[in-house]
């Protein structure tokens, strides 16, 4: 079992910068890889960025690459989200997820483990 608590949530301008973290309870976290997703008002959830186990790996969806970074801690159990420039259209809830496995991956599916959400909210 893998607790997730995602915090760094917030209200900002277009063009600022946030940056959301998620802690993971399970001892096992380095074998995991992790996800980010989102979901906005009337929409379903969809991919943001993924990191492999190791961090090695990483990928993103082509509406954040470039502005978004995901990155992992194996010593603190912490996955983290920095995102710049963010716009208006990026308002929504973020999910931090983790899968049994090493490879990271787009699919919600693929993920066994989801945190309770953090609101982002972009103002124009």
């Amino acid at each position: 079992q893998v607790q997730l608590v995602e915090s760094g949530g917030g209200l900002v301008q277009a063009g600022d910068s946030l940056r959301l973290s998620c802690a993971a309870s399970a001892r096992s976290f380095s074998g995991n890889a992790m996800g980010w997703f989102r979901q906005a008002p009337g929409k379903e959830r969809e991919f943001v960025a993924t990191i492999s186990a190791n961090g090695g790996t990483t990928n993103y969806s082509g509406s954040v690459k470039g502005r978004f970074t995901i990155s992992r801690d194996n010593v603190k159990n912490t996955v983290s989200l920095q995102m710049n420039n963010l716009k208006p259209e990026d308002t929504a809830v973020y999910y931090c997820a983790a899968r049994r496995g090493f490879w990271p991956s787009r699919s919600t599916n693929d993920y066994a483990y989801w945190g309770q959400g953090a609101q982002v909210t972009v103002s124009s």
